[in-house]
């Protein structure tokens, strides 16, 4: 849209050079650096900008249930998957102790999670071939297998790092595994939602979006055991945005 004199032709006023300065230098202080997007943002749409600042603090920023380690092992191995660097939590991770050994840890997870293509392949076009041959089961056990002895990483930190980077990787037969796997091993449901609710920043909202409508039919269909708040959720209907009659119209 056209400007001038600072004003747009919808008469919005836009911010003044003080002000889109003042902006991006409040967002270095609180994060270290500011990003490229962030300039149109504090130019031309500056509540886009005050949203998108209140939003990266609460969702990044914040302490909720990872403590800072564990959060940021779950952003190392999804930061691997989904091949960003991430400059901050690299820093972040080893501000906080993380060690060798648990880098290659969260490397191996990575690993695990960008292979899924493979077994979900196996799945749905080799179960007739190899009929014994759960693929699914398959897949899990290579999972057990990949996090038996880690030096320095809680069974949990593992099972909640797959399901981070089984979000951001968009494989729902992936993120289906994952859930599966935190859930016979009583992982925290608050911590689960935290670690899925990360992925949405380096993969797209979309992410977290699709891995939530997994946990949702996964609640539903019984075949893992979710704590009452959880349990109300994937009991309300009507959860995809279309209402259908029965002739199957919206």
């Amino acid at each position: 849209m056209k400007t001038t004199l600072g004003v747009s032709l919808s008469g919005t006023p836009l911010p003044t050079v003080d002000e889109v300065v003042a902006r991006l230098n409040e967002f270095r202080a609180q994060r270290g650096y500011v990003n490229p997007q962030q300039g149109p943002m504090a130019a031309a749409l500056p509540e886009v900008s005050n949203g998108y600042r209140v939003f990266y603090k609460t969702l990044v920023l914040d302490e909720k249930h990872l403590v800072p380690l564990e959060k940021e092992f779950v952003w190392l191995a999804l930061l691997c998957m989904a091949e960003e660097m991430g400059a901050h939590h690299l820093k972040l991770f080893l501000d906080h102790g993380g060690t060798d050994a648990q880098t290659e840890a969260a490397f191996r997870i990575a690993g695990w999670v960008a292979g899924v293509r493979t077994y979900e392949f196996a799945s749905a076009h080799w179960h007739k071939h190899f009929p014994r041959v759960d693929a699914r089961q398959a897949y899990l056990n290579a999972g057990m297998a990949l996090i038996g002895g880690l030096e320095g990483v809680p069974q949990e930190w593992a099972f909640l790092a797959m399901l981070s980077a089984q979000t951001g990787g968009k494989s729902k037969w992936g993120v289906e595994a994952a859930l599966e796997l935190c859930y016979a091993h009583e992982v925290s449901e608050a911590k689960m939602a935290e670690a899925m609710s990360v992925a949405l920043w380096p993969c797209g909202a979309n992410c977290f979006h699709d891995a939530a409508g997994v946990w949702l039919e996964l609640i539903r269909s019984g075949r893992v055991k979710a704590s009452a708040p959880f349990q109300a959720w994937a009991e309300l209907p009507d959860q995809d945005g279309l209402v259908f009659d029965a002739a199957g119209k919206p």
